[in-house]
C-alpha cells in the first residue's frame, strides 16, 4: 500500500478512487542532505509530507543564532505553517538534515479537498489539533522544565532521533549549549 495511503487511513478510511485523487494533488520531491525546501523572507506555497530523511525546521536570530523550532522524519508535515496558512513570507528555515524525499501540496489544494472530501477535511484537522497540543506541550516544558526533564522527554519520544541527530542540534531544540548537554550527557551515564 502507497506510504501516503497508509498515514491517512491511520486516522481516516479512503476509497481507492478518493486516494488517487488525494495523491493526484501532491509532487514528489527529491533534495540532498543540506539543501533547504524553505528560506525565511520567501512566500510559502507548500505544505510537505516527509516519505524519506530528516529535515530542521529553524529560526536564526538577529544574532545568528540558530533555534530549532522542529525536526521532521519520515510520516511527519512540515511547513512554516504561519506563513502557509497566511499567505505570507517564511520567518523559518527548512533544512535537509539527510538525503529527503517529500511529498507537496500547495494551500489551494489542500483547501479543494477539504472542501471536496469531508474525511479528507476530518483528517486534516485531528493533525492539526495534534500538532497544536505538541507544540503546547514544547512550549511549557521549555518554560518550566529542566534540562534533564526536556531531555528524557526528547529521549522518551523520539528515541531515533537520538541516533539520527549530532548532539549540537538536540542542544540547540532543547534550548541548551552543546556544553550543557554534553555535562548532562556525562552525569546520566555515571548513573548507568
Amino acid at each position: 500500500m502507497h506510504l501516503l495511503r497508509q498515514h491517512f487511513e491511520e486516522l481516516i478510511s479512503l476509497t481507492d478512487g478518493e486516494f488517487a485523487y488525494i495523491a493526484s494533488h501532491f509532487t514528489h520531491h527529491s533534495f540532498k542532505k543540506n539543501d533547504f525546501l524553505l528560506h525565511e523572507d520567501k512566500v510559502v506555497t507548500h505544505e510537505y509530507w516527509v516519505l524519506k530523511g530528516l529535515l530542521k525546521t529553524y529560526l536564526l536570530d538577529a544574532n545568528s543564532k540558530e533555534h530549532i523550532m522542529q525536526f521532521a522524519m519520515e510520516n511527519w508535515w512540515v511547513t512554516d505553517y504561519q506563513a502557509f496558512f497566511g499567505k505570507k513570507k517564511a520567518t523559518l528555515n527548512i533544512c535537509c538534515l539527510e538525503n529527503t524525499e517529500i511529498l507537496a501540496i500547495t494551500y489551494t489544494d489542500k483547501e479543494k479537498l477539504c472542501a471536496k472530501l469531508p474525511q479528507f477535511n476530518t483528517f486534516h484537522r485531528q493533525k492539526c489539533n495534534m500538532g497544536y497540543a505538541a507544540q503546547q506541550k514544547r512550549i511549557l516544558s521549555l518554560l518550566s522544565d529542566d534540562t534533564r526533564t526536556r531531555y528524557e522527554q526528547f529521549a522518551a519520544l523520539y528515541p531515533s532521533l537520538l541516533q539520527r541527530l549530532p548532539k549540537r542540534l538536540i542542544a540547540s531544540y532543547l534550548g541548551v549549549s552543546r556544553e550543557t548537554l554534553s555535562r548532562l550527557y556525562f552525569a546520566l551515564s555515571q548513573k548507568k
